[in-house]
């Protein structure tokens, strides 16, 4: 089949961007640029991985874990269904994150990143900061599979640990930082999401905080005498989010920012940082 052949028959069964994403990926050709190349014939087997590919997108699959990679924070992550795929509003969170660690620490810092999935947000800030020592915690072992193939690939030398949250750990940190599950369980979410992505990495209990609570319970013995803790969060979290650190850390600043949609996605707890 011709790549026009093909992108008829993917037109036909999703969406046109994805059927140009997907053909583009598999080809190694830029989207943009396969209008010059409709002529072009494909070999049967990548017409037939095409064509599977797409009847997945079809069927409710998301394109990432179609593609089996995204593009986080200008790095590619290996993601399939074991882990959450990495959204938009979790750069975010690193890129602040990476700008009140420039600010604030002037010598290589310890990072944890609890609920890690493909270990996006610690291997990015690896990468984009001095660090001492990064360790990558979950409590799914599938997941950390993942985790460390993205380890790997990025020739990381973080700490991967099978873990739940802060439960049992000693060690001390500058910088602890967390997208966790905080869905409520009985809220309305996309369906692509609900019947794809890992719902241990999604549901945090009737009110969204379970894993908030259960990181918060003993931080102070994991924070540094100066120490910055980073959490994603719900839209409606920030308010009874801030009360419950009241509740459990005494003396520092809370700070929450808004996401580029202008809802409240990053709640920042800083100790000692002035």
């Amino acid at each position: 089949m011709t790549i026009e052949e093909l992108l008829i028959f993917g037109k036909s069964h999703c969406h046109s961007d994805h059927a140009k994403i997907l053909l583009a990926e598999l080809l190694n050709k830029n989207p943009l640029e396969l209008l010059n190349y409709l002529n072009e014939e494909v070999d049967e087997e990548i017409s037939n991985k095409y064509k599977k590919a797409v009847i997945a997108l079809q069927e409710g699959k998301p394109l990432q874990y179609v593609l089996g990679k995204v593009n986080f924070y200008g790095n590619s992550f290996y993601v399939d269904e074991r882990v959450l795929i990495p959204r938009y509003e979790t750069e975010e969170l690193v890129e602040n994150t990476i700008n009140y660690i420039n600010k604030y620490f002037n010598h290589p810092v310890d990072i944890i990143d609890l609920g890690t999935g493909t270990g996006a947000i610690g291997l990015t800030l690896e990468k984009k900061v001095s660090t001492e020592t990064v360790d990558l915690i979950d409590i799914s072992k599938e997941a950390l599979e993942v985790t460390n193939i993205n380890k790997n690939n990025l020739n990381s030398k973080a700490n991967l640990i099978e873990n739940d949250m802060l439960e049992g750990i000693t060690k001390k940190y500058d910088v602890i930082i967390s997208n966790p599950p905080y869905i409520k369980e009985n809220e309305e979410i996309e369906d692509i999401v609900k019947n794809n992505e890992p719902h241990i990495a999604l549901y945090a209990g009737e009110d969204g905080l379970d894993c908030y609570k259960k990181i918060l319970k003993n931080i102070s013995n994991n924070m540094k005498d100066r120490c910055l803790v980073a959490f994603e969060i719900g839209y409606e979290q920030a308010s009874p989010l801030t009360k419950l650190i009241e509740e459990t850390i005494p003396n520092v600043r809370v700070e929450v920012k808004k996401d580029l949609s202008e809802k409240d996605r990053m709640l920042f707890i800083l100790k000692n940082l002035e």
